[in-house]
C-alpha cells in the first residue's frame, strides 16, 4: 500500500511539473510585476531546469502578503554550477543594493542560497534562507546520471561536500520537506537548522501546497522577530 502511495504521488509529481513548465513558457510573465511591497524583499531561487515562473504560488502568495518579489532572471533554467548561480544572484544583491532579503528556494536553489550565505559580499545582505525540498546531503541518484549538471547532486559532490560542513549559516535557515520525495531518498533535514516536515509526498508539488505558504510566512515572522 505505502508503494502505491508513493507510487501515485510520483505521477502526480510530474503531472505538476508538466502543468507549471508549460504554463511558464507560454505565460511568462514579468518579474518587474511583483516588486512592489513594504515587507522584507523576497528573492526567489528555483531548481534546476525551472525558471522562476515554476515558483508562482509561492511568489503569488508572497507578494500578496507585502514582499517585494524578486525573480533573477538571470539563472535562466538555472543549470550552472552551483557557485556560478551563486554569483549572479549576489550580483544582482549588489546592483539592486538589497539587504535583509529573505531567499526562497526549491531543491537546487537551497544550495545556491547557503552558497550565496558564505560569500563575503553578499553573506550580511541576506537574513534568512527557506529551502523546500533542497539536497543538502546530495542524492544517491545522481551518482548514475548522465548529464554533469544532475551528477553535481553527488554526496562526493565537493562543493556540496564544503557547504554541508559548512554550518556556521545553519541557524538562519529553515529547511522544509515532506514525508516521500522520490529525487532525495536520504531527505533534506539540515543539522543546526529548523527543520519542517509536512505532510505531502513528491518534490515538486510542494510548491502548489497551501501547508507549504504557511510554514514560509512562519518562518519569516519567527525570523522577523529575533
Amino acid at each position: 500500500m505505502r508503494s502505491l502511495k508513493q507510487g501515485w504521488a510520483w505521477a502526480l509529481d510530474y503531472a505538476y511539473v508538466a502543468f507549471w513548465q508549460v504554463r511558464g513558457h507560454i505565460l511568462r510573465g514579468d518579474a518587474a510585476r511583483q516588486l512592489s511591497g513594504d515587507k522584507v524583499p523576497v528573492i526567489l531561487l528555483p531548481g534546476i531546469y525551472e525558471p522562476w515562473q515554476f515558483m508562482h504560488p509561492v511568489a503569488s502568495h508572497l507578494h500578496a502578503a507585502g514582499h517585494p518579489v524578486h525573480a533573477v532572471t538571470a539563472l535562466g533554467y538555472n543549470r550552472g554550477s552551483v557557485s556560478a548561480m551563486a554569483e549572479l544572484v549576489a550580483q544582482y544583491l549588489r546592483e539592486r543594493n538589497l539587504t535583509d532579503v529573505v531567499l526562497v528556494a526549491h531543491s537546487k536553489g537551497g544550495l545556491i542560497g547557503k552558497y550565496v550565505m558564505t560569500l563575503p559580499e553578499s553573506a550580511p545582505r541576506v537574513r534568512q534562507l527557506i529551502a523546500v525540498n533542497s539536497p543538502f546531503s546530495g542524492s544517491v541518484y545522481a551518482m548514475f546520471a548522465l548529464l554533469p549538471s544532475l551528477r553535481a547532486f553527488s554526496p562526493r559532490n565537493r562543493t556540496l561536500n564544503a557547504l554541508r560542513a559548512n554550518l556556521a549559516v545553519n541557524s538562519r535557515i529553515t529547511s522544509i520537506y515532506g514525508t516521500f520525495d522520490p529525487h532525495i531518498p536520504g531527505g533534506s533535514e539540515l543539522v543546526g537548522a529548523t527543520n519542517v516536515q509536512l505532510d505531502v509526498m513528491g518534490h515538486f508539488r510542494i510548491l502548489g501546497d497551501k501547508r507549504l505558504l504557511e510554514a514560509i510566512d512562519a518562518a519569516i515572522a519567527v525570523h522577523g522577530s529575533d
